[in-house]
């Protein structure tokens, strides 16, 4: 099935500064969803780290239109799924800029297949690593840098919701991230 390219730049949105100065780790930032957020998030002034796997044409490109707004842009290339690298990109943003101010656990895979029996322990086991275990990394990873006012925004699915007949370990994957670090998160903000 062939998908139509996203839309990842509103051109007619212009930033008015609401970020300047803000540091943004973004994962999957690269494309898609993550990519339309690192662009927004550009064009309001934050510096950006983009996490991504792999496709490193569509990261160089994502790096020259966040730059071409006039914004600061770091690429780290990993996986989210081992808890080390995500430590390690959280130092590396540090180390770059001197602060976070937001993380945006976005990056995620699924694997469809139209019938249950078709669903791999391998493929169940890698969405799981991703979608949830690399969202809890980063979270941890970050949350010793985070200051008064930042934030951990988790992107999530409609699946989690309304399910989905292809997508049984994705859709309990956006399903746990609902129910598990965004309440997590909520908790920790009311402490702060």
């Amino acid at each position: 099935m062939t998908y139509p390219t996203p839309i990842t730049d509103n051109k007619n949105y212009k930033g008015s500064g609401k970020l300047t100065e803000k540091v943004v780790v973004i994962t999957g930032g690269d494309s898609g969803i993550g990519k339309a957020a690192a662009l927004a998030f550009a064009k309001e002034g934050a510096k950006l780290s983009i996490v991504y796997l792999g496709d490193h044409e569509d990261a160089v490109q994502t790096k020259m239109e966040i730059e071409d707004y006039g914004s600061e842009c770091l690429l780290i290339e990993g996986d989210v799924s081992k808890e080390s690298f995500c430590q390690d990109s959280i130092r590396l943003t540090i180390n770059t800029y001197g602060k976070l101010d937001i993380l945006v656990n976005n990056a995620g895979v699924q694997f469809p297949q139209k019938n249950l029996l078709d669903v791999t322990a391998e493929n169940i086991e890698r969405t799981f690593k991703v979608n949830v275990f690399g969202y809890i990394f980063m979270a941890k990873a970050a949350l010793p840098y985070l200051q008064e006012g930042a934030n951990i925004i988790n992107t999530s699915s409609v699946t989690c919701y309304l399910g989905h007949e292809e997508l049984l370990d994705y859709s309990a994957t956006k399903g746990a991230l609902w129910l598990s670090l965004d309440r997590f998160l909520c908790h920790w903000r009311q402490k702060k």
